[in-house]
């Protein structure tokens, strides 16, 4: 059912009907409306107008919104289960709190947005920008974030775990405390991040960029570092028991009081000037 413009703003203008479930709202015009609480499942909001919107609490699950404008909309809270969101612009946009499970986010600007806390499980966020955007705490476990750019985010205590992450950009993101182990980060752009505690036990990071990154009480056990760049890392108090460094360039890098036993090291591995591998429990293969 596709209703008109006038239609449409006398029924969201009632306060007694925010049933709009099912109806054909795509391109409709619903800058600062107000739909919080309204049930919104299955509705087509294709190319809508969205900006400054409240939709916090709302019920939006399967909800078609690709192309959508939400430009600092209030999503707090919102259930989009499922709904599309492809190529969306949800920059500056809150999402705290909001369910996200198996959402499609393919190409989303999420640039700035606020998604603490949010539950991404399963979603597909491939080549979407996330540039800025706040998602401490979040749940991102088994999510699709390959090409994704989080150059700067905010994932501080996020669950990574079984997410896909190759060819992410991760350059000056907060990782801190994340969990992160058994993840292929092979490729990734992961300059000058903070991984400080991070849980990385068994991730690949083969080729990966962690220049500079603060990797601090990082927990890399068994992880594969193979010609990885770990110039000029901070690597205190690290547990790389186990590690492959094979090839890795480790000049420059802060390895005070880390936990090298049993590491595998090669004779192309650059460890920092002084620095004595095999002292500290490394083996040559």
């Amino acid at each position: 059912m596709k209703l008109s413009q006038d239609e449409l703003n006398e029924l969201i203008n009632n306060p007694d009907s925010k049933d709009l479930s099912g109806l054909d709202l795509s391109e409709a015009d619903l800058i600062n409306a107000d739909l919080s609480g309204a049930k919104l499942s299955d509705v087509n909001l294709t190319h809508a107008d969205l900006i400054d919107a409240d939709l916090s609490r709302a019920d939006m699950r399967r909800a078609k919104l690709r192309g959508a404008d939400l430009r600092r909309a209030n999503l707090s809270n919102a259930n989009l289960n499922q709904s599309d969101l492809s190529g969306a612009k949800l920059i500056s946009a809150d999402l705290v709190n909001a369910d996200l499970i198996d959402s499609r986010l393919i190409g989303t600007k999420l640039n700035d947005a606020n998604l603490n806390k949010a539950d991404l499980i399963a979603a597909d966020l491939s080549k979407a920008d996330l540039s800025g955007a706040k998602l401490i705490g979040a749940n991102l476990s088994r999510t699709d974030l390959s090409g994704t750019k989080l150059t700067r985010a905010d994932l501080s205590g996020a669950d990574l775990r079984g997410a896909n992450l190759i060819g992410a950009f991760l350059n000056n993101a907060n990782l801190s405390n994340a969990k992160l182990n058994n993840v292929d980060l092979r490729w990734v752009n992961l300059s000058k991040a903070n991984l400080s505690g991070a849980d990385l036990s068994g991730t690949k990071l083969v080729t990966a960029d962690l220049s500079e990154a603060d990797l601090s009480e990082a927990k890399l056990g068994k992880a594969d570092l193979s010609e990885a760049n770990l110039t000029g890392a901070n690597l205190t108090k690290a547990d790389l028991s186990e590690a492959k460094l094979i090839g890795t360039d480790l000049s420059g890098a802060n390895l005070r009081w880390a936990n090298l036993t049993e590491a595998i090291f090669a004779r192309n591995t650059i460890f920092p000037a002084g620095f004595d591998p095999k002292a500290a429990g490394a083996i040559l293969k």
